[in-house]
């Protein structure tokens, strides 16, 4: 295993551009700062985690990669394209777009430099907490997908995100640009060998002017593993994004996710379906920024806990001064099964 250090940021980056190196320094630089988050602070209430990131070590090399999820494949159909990222590795990725750019995150810092550089790390803060800052320092691979102006294409991207390597942290990360007037939808299932692992995935997205985006995740990773994920998508003028989960596996699952609707007459629509069972957390974390004029969103999630589980849905929804005529809709509906099961929910406007 690798260590939290300079060394293992030095070999990651010793193929990519001079660019990718000072980004991953500056997160090193945050992660230095920054303290394992506390339930004391607001964006980790109702949560305590119980373990250090350096509790796990960093692999040299990709597990074994797991059995294709062929019920989901199924369910997905005809793809544009497929990927398969191991322990934060990209090992296969094939795509049949003409037009679409779709590749391994790590090979994309040199063969299409001139479209990543200006999207890699920009809209996730590394200061945001710990995990954030680890991941901008350590996250070596990925998936880079990048749809040209004018281009629409029907048929879905699937990538399976996969962790193998017991007692590993991974941090495979995807970049998606989404140009004017062009439309494309991703497919991410998460899933896990045996073994304590933890997984902290981060996933940028920029939908420009006019432009049309889904995405969909599929969260069943084994109950011996913590993912701590990161989401974040801009949407620009008159353009919208769709984002829908579903999380069923793990042990403590937590998604950050924040949209900012920034052009005029930009729109979001999230849903997402949750069950927890055992001693399961599943802790949600979503805003929605409201910045120009005549923006809509509409947030739906909707789940169910047993046993001794718990979910946290702590939604917000934030409108600037100048964003008038705003529509905004956030909903939460839970089930609590059982006497020991637990749901906090606390919607917000601001």
């Amino acid at each position: 295993m690798q260590q939290f250090d300079l060394t293992t940021i030095d070999r990651a980056a010793a193929n990519a551009p001079g660019w990718v190196h000072d980004v991953r320094t500056r997160g090193f630089a945050a992660y230095e700062k920054r303290d394992m988050p506390s339930p004391k602070e607001e964006l980790w209430r109702y949560v305590e985690l119980g373990f250090d990131i350096e509790d796990f070590g960093i692999p040299a090399e990709p597990g074994d990669r797991l059995p294709a999820d062929e019920e989901l494949l199924s369910a997905v159909g005809d793809v544009a394209g497929r990927a398969t990222i191991v322990d934060g590795v990209t090992v296969a990725a094939e795509s049949s777009s003409d037009r679409v750019t779709f590749m391994p995150l790590a090979e994309a810092f040199t063969s299409a430099e001139a479209l990543v550089r200006g999207a890699f790390g920009q809209m996730i803060d590394p200061a945001a907490d710990k995990f954030a800052a680890a991941h901008q320092a350590f996250a070596g691979d990925g998936i880079f997908l990048y749809v040209p102006a004018g281009t629409v294409e029907a048929r879905p991207f699937f990538v399976e995100i996969q962790a193998a390597t017991p007692g590993g942290v991974s941090f495979p990360h995807i970049t998606v640009v989404v140009e004017d007037d062009a439309e494309a939808s991703l497919v991410l299932d998460f899933r896990s060998g045996d073994g304590r692992m933890l997984v902290v995935p981060e996933i940028e997205v920029s939908v420009r002017d006019a432009a049309r985006f889904r995405l969909a995740t599929v969260q069943d990773v084994g109950r011996a593993t913590t993912v701590i994920g990161r989401q974040r998508m801009a949407v620009g003028r008159d353009a919208t994004a769709t984002f829908g989960e579903v999380g069923i596996g793990g042990d403590f699952v937590r998604l950050a996710l924040e949209i900012d609707c920034f052009g005029q007459g930009s729109s979001a629509q999230v849903v997402g379906a949750y069950f927890g069972e055992e001693d399961q957390v599943l802790d949600y974390r979503y805003r929605v920024n409201h910045v120009g004029l005549n923006t809509t969103s509409d947030m739906f999630l909707k789940g169910a806990v047993e046993d001794r589980a718990q979910s946290v849905f702590t939604g917000m929804i934030h409108i600037e001064p100048g964003a008038q005529k705003t529509g905004a809709y956030q909903t939460n509906k839970n089930l609590v099964l059982s006497d020991g099961a637990h749901a906090q929910s606390v919607p917000n406007l601001e």
